[in-house]
């Protein structure tokens, strides 16, 4: 059983199954509703909604869009992808990273580099030649797309999705473009006073102080209190953007010891 597989069974022994999840909560069949610093290991940074992009996927499907013909949506994505990392580029997909990060090497002679939007390294990453962006959109867990530069690409092996999930990739990287423009420091520092305890802060992204052999205590501490955090180590957690500003003072009224 994974770290993560391991999580949702102490959530569920904890505190029931998850009804309803929304923003950065989840909400129990037992009335509890936990802060959510997990976010699927950033693939719900955007929020557990997915905003317009599950409207896409509906639309999609309304449409019948559900066969193995070919339609427009591959393209979109693929000029969103162009427009995220601010030049054209050619989209491969794959269902593991390690696939993504081969092709790279094999076929283009290039390491990629890796996309984590609000990430300090960002501008040195969007002009690599060759990217793997995950989607921020809950339910793409396994999808990994190979962004390369388009005097680079060629044709070369990948995956195939089906086109309803496609649209909603697209429309999830638009939402995401859209929020790099008002989501900001502003929006994460006003965690810090008891954030910083525990993690290093660089954006929103959470490296933790404990040690790895005191950090499944840690992990366990907080899903007590109602916090979830990420059950990985050497992932990181993330700052609950749009969370109550007094959500986590529980952690400082009951810290942990390490």
């Amino acid at each position: 059983m994974t770290k993560i597989e391991q999580l949702a069974e102490k959530i569920f022994e904890k505190y029931g199954n998850i009804k309803r999840a929304r923003g950065p909560y989840l909400y129990t069949e037992k009335g509890v509703r936990l802060l959510d610093l997990f976010q699927e290991n950033g693939r719900a940074i955007l929020g557990w909604g997915g905003s317009s992009a599950f409207t896409m996927l509906k639309n999609s499907l309304n449409r019948g869009f559900t066969g193995s013909f070919k339609t427009s949506s591959f393209y979109r994505l693929q000029k969103s992808v162009s427009e995220l990392l601010s030049g054209e580029r050619k989209v491969f997909v794959y269902y593991k990273k390690e696939d993504a990060e081969k092709v790279s090497r094999d076929f283009f002679g290039k390491d990629a580099a890796e996309y984590k939007p609000w990430a300090e390294n960002l501008p040195e990453v969007i002009n690599s030649d060759a990217v793997i962006f995950e989607p921020c959109l809950p339910w793409t867990e396994g999808i990994f797309l190979l962004a390369v530069k388009a005097e680079y690409a060629k044709d070369v092996p990948n995956e195939k999705i089906p086109a309803p999930l496609e649209e909603a990739v697209t429309r999830s990287v638009y939402n995401l473009i859209s929020a790099i423009q008002y989501r900001s420091e502003k929006d994460w520092f006003i965690y810090d006073q008891i954030l910083t305890k525990y993690w290093l802060r660089k954006g929103p992204y959470l490296f933790p102080k404990v040690s790895e052999s005191k950090y499944e205590a840690f992990a366990d501490h907080c899903l007590s209190l109602g916090i979830c955090i990420n059950p990985e180590y050497k992932a990181v957690s993330i700052v609950p953007f749009g969370a109550d500003k007094g959500a986590l003072n529980v952690l400082k009224k009951n810290p942990f010891e390490f």
